[in-house]
């Protein structure tokens, strides 16, 4: 579709024709392109019934009760891990600047406690399961009494049974 300002296409322009053409082609290369809005503000109120938009709310989003719960011990967690690796960072830290032998000493005493307080917590296990207990049993006639113990230990790959009778 021809502009009013461009002959139509079956005949040449006129020089003069050319001319204008040619200075409208050149005006509109160097004119300012034209600025396209990017953000718009709507100020009109909001019904005060019907459907309106989504406000999120303040707090914890909603969530089922196990996931609140898992939320909860998650964040109780972090808080405990966070202070015990900023004990545990200090204590290097400070322990960073003395002689590799105070440093083997220091690493080594917490371990060599509680191996101590477990080998502790084993041999009362053993000295309360050693215990001798007394059976008194009163019964009238023959009686024959038949009592065995099956005690098992397992270490590491191997097992060990022993059966007394």
């Amino acid at each position: 579709m021809n502009r009013p300002d461009q002959p139509p296409a079956s005949r040449p322009l006129t020089p003069a024709e050319a001319d204008l053409h040619a200075r409208r082609l050149i005006h509109e290369a160097y004119a300012p392109a034209y600025e396209t809005p990017t953000a718009h503000r709507d100020d009109t109120p909001l019904p005060a019934y019907g459907p309106t938009p989504p406000v999120t709310q303040p707090g914890r989003p909603p969530m089922s009760q196990k996931a609140t719960d898992a939320s909860a011990l998650m964040l109780t967690g972090s808080v405990a891990t966070l202070s015990l690796g900023g004990a545990t960072s200090l204590v290097l830290y400070t322990l960073g600047h003395v002689d590799p032998v105070a440093l083997a000493v220091g690493a080594g005493g917490p371990v060599a406690l509680i191996l101590a307080v477990g080998s502790l917590l084993r041999s009362a296990g053993r000295a309360k399961a050693n215990a001798h207990t007394e059976h008194h049993h009163h019964y009238k006639g023959p009686v024959h009494q038949d009592q065995r113990t099956t005690r098992t230990t397992n270490r590491g790959l191997w097992t060990k049974t022993i059966n007394r009778h």
